[in-house]
């Protein structure tokens, strides 16, 4: 099949899915999977291969997203229920006052973002947009979108996350110019597609907690335990202790999964790779043995030691569990349309085209790694191979060290656009803010492709004089 033919059909199925879900009202996870086996089957997979296509795209995906995602739901069912969550939002308004909340929240979400992946922190983090939307009685957009956009920004353009360091590898870019670009891109793209556009389509968009997700804490455990620990903010235990943890215990335990992972990252630069610390290091500062630990954590210092019994904890993560299933359903089918197409050559047909082009090098890799996030949906897959389409014109070329930094951000950029069905990322957001698809595309799809052209046009800019 020719890749003209082939970019006819992906663009057909993402019609079609579209058609499905938002014309013919048909489930999302249901739309996924049958538009993925009718594309895997009009692009050329064998049918004997189908199947285990479906199967490779959803466990690819729900290998390391499910353990994260169900982690992380108690983690955040804990802070809503003791108060923890609260107590945060209270501080930020306190601190910030409430019309720079989405300033501070975006801040926030880009620096966690550098050691976190984008999904790991969107789970820790969501039960403060929660909290902060309810407390400020706004739209949930006016303040999940700067965190979004902030957590985005940073797994897509800064190392030390996989795509960014990636590309400096495949070009030979020191990463010292590429996270320096990376911040210089990433500040405008946040304030455009998340404060600023998220105050804009917040305010003709009105979208609440999702109602699986707002029960207050009274209603949330078994038996009164669990009421008692989610009462006002005063209300006493009959220990005499306030239920609400101080501001500095939470941040502590909410920073202990950032700094484990943290550690990991720096662990090959501070001792040897082989050695017992570089080991133990590694193993707890992977993102799903942090997670265990914080659960851990926050079940005993928020848990039990604020009044909820073992039964009441229990519930508590039992209750947290209950609307998680749909979201690893919906989002692993969106895995499973991204491995149909990766496995059925569209990439590597759109390597070879590009490659061909007289662009200029730097508008080179924001439109290459754009139509490659387009058509197979995960952003490290596209700045991975349009930084490969890219290598072989700076091969050819003379490029300073400065250049080549400009170049893997502008591949960073160009990976952020236009996030859609075919991206496990939409999924997510799509669950967790409770929108519909339609509200998804004119959120998370406008701000995602609103960062992205800002952080080329600084990045493109900032080129001319290199």
């Amino acid at each position: 099949m020719t890749t003209a033919a082939m970019l006819i059909v992906v663009a057909g199925a993402i019609a079609l899915l579209l058609l499905l879900i938002m014309g013919l009202k048909l489930h999302a996870f249901v739309a996924l999977l049958l538009t993925s086996v009718l594309a895997a089957l009009v692009l050329g997979i064998p049918m004997e291969d189908v199947a285990g296509t479906v199967e490779d795209g959803m466990g690819g995906v729900l290998g390391t997203v499910a353990v994260i995602v169900g982690l992380g739901a108690m983690f955040g069912q804990v802070l809503r229920v003791t108060g923890a969550a609260e107590r945060i939002a209270t501080t930020l308004v306190d601190a910030f006052g409430e019309k720079r909340v989405p300033w501070s929240l975006g801040a926030t979400g880009l620096i966690v973002a550098i050691p976190v992946f984008f999904d790991v922190a969107l789970v820790l983090l969501i039960s403060l947009v929660y909290t902060l939307a309810r407390r400020l009685r706004t739209s949930l957009l006016v303040i999940a979108l700067p965190l979004l956009a902030g957590l985005s920004a940073g797994h897509s353009l800064i190392p030390p996350t996989p795509g960014p360091v990636a590309a400096a590898g495949i070009l030979g870019a020191d990463l010292g110019w590429v996270i320096l670009f990376g911040f210089a891109g990433s500040v405008p793209a946040v304030i455009l597609g998340g404060v600023l556009y998220g105050r804009f389509i917040g305010n003709r968009i009105d979208v609440g907690v999702p109602a699986g997700m707002e029960e207050e804490a009274a209603s949330e455990g078994a038996g009164g335990g669990a009421g008692t620990a989610g009462g006002e903010e005063g209300e006493q235990q009959p220990g005499g202790r306030d239920t609400e943890p101080g501001f500095g215990l939470v941040l502590s335990i909410l920073a202990v999964p950032l700094l484990l992972i943290l550690g990991n990252t720096l662990a090959d630069t501070v001792f040897p790779e082989d050695a017992l610390p570089t080991r133990i290091l590694e193993l707890v500062g992977d993102p799903i043995v942090a997670l265990i630990i914080a659960v851990l954590i926050a079940f005993y210092v928020l848990g039990t030691r604020h009044g909820l019994g073992r039964q009441e904890l229990q519930s508590v993560a039992s209750k947290a569990l209950e609307p998680v299933g749909l979201i690893l359903l919906v989002t692993g089918a969106g895995g499973v349309f991204g491995e149909v197409l990766e496995e059925s050559g569209v990439g590597e047909a759109l390597e070879d085209v590009l490659a061909g082009t007289a662009l200029p090098v730097i508008l080179l890799a924001f439109v290459a790694a754009a139509l490659l996030r387009i058509c197979l949906g995960s952003g490290t897959v596209a700045t991975v191979t349009a930084a490969a389409v890219v290598a072989q014109t700076v091969e050819a070329g003379d490029f300073s060290a400065p250049m080549l930094g400009a170049l893997v951000v502008a591949i960073g950029a160009g990976a952020t656009v236009l996030s859609h069905v075919n991206d496990s990322g939409f999924w997510l957001v799509n669950r967790f803010l409770g929108l519909t698809e339609k509200q998804t595309l004119q959120t998370w799809t406008v701000m995602q492709t609103l960062m992205g052209v800002a952080a080329f046009l600084t990045v493109f800019l900032l080129s001319l004089f290199l």
